[in-house]
């Protein structure tokens, strides 16, 4: 029981990191495509951010209590990766909610969820 009971956690991490990749790759196509005119390919320095991201994704150790890295403790992100992926977020978010409807959604109901615990945690 204990193995099934692990094995659904790690699978459902897995959905999560997945997912969050996901999304970051989204928003960084988004950016790319806006902000250095590209069609279907990220250019080269976005590619590298993307790549940076899903790697800083699948080492995650948090993965599994966590919101978004907006929200962590620990910054694992190199400085200027944070400064890069900063600007994709601020550009990008807003504008997820035209192209991504139900991802924006889903990340404010959990930004709510969050707030709500911690609120009653104190």
């Amino acid at each position: 029981m204990k193995d099934k009971e692990s094995k659904m956690s790690a699978e459902k991490i897995q959905s999560k990191r997945e997912q969050e990749k996901e999304v970051v790759s989204l928003m960084i196509g988004l950016y790319c495509k806006k902000k250095h005119k590209t069609k279907c390919v990220l250019c080269d320095e976005c590619k590298k951010l993307d790549d940076y991201a899903k790697l800083r994704s699948d080492k995650c150790p948090f993965m599994e209590t966590k919101t978004f890295c907006s929200a962590c403790k620990v910054h694992c992100y190199k400085p200027e990766m944070r400064q890069q992926m900063r600007a994709v977020m601020r550009y990008a978010g807003p504008r997820m909610l035209l192209s991504h409807p139900i991802l924006v959604l889903r990340h404010m109901a959990e930004t709510m969820l969050r707030k709500r615990r911690n609120s009653h945690a104190g």
